[in-house]
């Protein structure tokens, strides 16, 4: 779940494009957007608000860029099993939602 901030004069799906890149090599293609999260409690650090986009691959390889250490791939099965900072497990369940793989 590649995220950053977004710059001046820069829309947020420009800001979603480019941090995908700078942060995993992958070029990809804006599908929808899954949700907003702006409860004011989400991040301990500040007011975070994140606009989470549903996307798919168009080129590049999957490497660790600018601020990212490592890129590792894991199924959507596997990180829903995962203690996850922040609440990023709750955009995980919408996605799983969406996917049917799992009840409300």
């Amino acid at each position: 779940m590649p995220g950053g901030f977004v710059e001046y004069g820069e829309t947020v799906e420009e800001a979603a494009l480019r941090e995908v890149r700078e942060e995993t090599g992958l070029n990809i293609c804006l599908d929808r957007l899954l949700g907003v999260y702006s409860n004011p409690n989400r991040d301990p650090r500040a007011h975070i608000i994140t606009i989470c986009y549903m996307a798919h691959f168009l080129s590049g390889e999957l490497k660790a860029a600018t601020d990212a250490q490592e890129a590792p791939k894991f199924t959507l099965e596997n990180l829903l099993n995962m203690e996850l900072a922040f609440d990023h497990k709750k955009i995980l369940d919408d996605v799983a939602n969406i996917y049917q793989l799992k009840g409300n």
